[in-house]
């Protein structure tokens, strides 16, 4: 089995919140859990920060003073597969299938624990692991977020890779609904969401189209694997 690790280097987080109080006590608990951290103050500074400084997780506030933080995440998603946990205060189921299917990875509802927000960041990072993973001729390189299945680019979305990635780890291990829900999205996903079942679908779909169809295997009424 490969073992697998977190970068050395400390990871940067961008925290993009114009509550200058609320951005400080952000800092101060990141920057005192080893973290570096940047601070943009409207969505077209942090916009503008994510596209310069690379940063290897945000925190993104919705309620910013140029335009709503969900439309942050909609345009960071055009070319960006960086972890996005998104901080509200709109504590609606619609609210947050909203920022699941916009492409946000998470959500904390304010106020919240710092803890619990410390808990939420090192899960993202963990996530993006920098070891190669391989499966016969599916490859899958996490730095770079890049897919291979016979020397051709598989174009995935953010949440089709984190699913792959997590399957290609146990090859022929079958995964749950629940089981892929509470690792990709940590347990967030509303009661009886059909949103694992489509993201798997699309990923089925495009492994389809490079003649790798047998590649995923669905176990009806348990869950899904990758064929080992």
């Amino acid at each position: 089995m490969k073992a697998y690790h977190e970068t050395v280097t400390s990871p940067c987080i961008l925290v993009i919140e114009d509550d200058l109080d609320i951005a400080n006590v952000l800092k101060m608990d990141l920057t005192d859990a080893g973290y570096e951290v940047e601070h943009a103050d409207s969505a077209m500074n942090g916009l503008i920060k994510a596209r310069e400084d690379h940063p290897a997780l945000i925190l993104l506030d919705l309620g910013l003073p140029d335009f709503d933080g969900g439309d942050v995440v909609q345009r960071l998603r055009k070319n960006s597969a960086v972890p996005i946990i998104v901080l509200t205060a709109r504590d609606t189921v619609d609210e947050k299938v909203r920022l699941l299917g916009l492409g946000a990875d998470d959500y904390l509802i304010k106020p919240f624990h710092p803890d619990e927000l410390l808990a939420r960041v090192k899960v993202q990072l963990r996530q993006r692991t920098t070891e190669s993973l391989s499966m016969g001729e599916l490859t899958l390189d996490p730095q770079k977020r890049l897919v291979t299945y016979k020397a051709e680019e598989l174009r995935l979305s953010p949440k089709e890779f984190d699913i792959l990635a997590l399957l290609i780890r146990q090859p022929g291990r079958v995964y749950s609904r629940q089981e892929i829900g509470q690792e990709i999205w940590q347990g967030r996903l509303p009661e009886g969401s059909n949103v694992v079942d489509v993201h798997m679908a699309n990923l089925r779909a495009k492994l389809r189209d490079l003649d790798g169809y047998g590649l995923l295997r669905t176990v009806r009424g348990v869950g899904y694997a990758l064929r080992g």
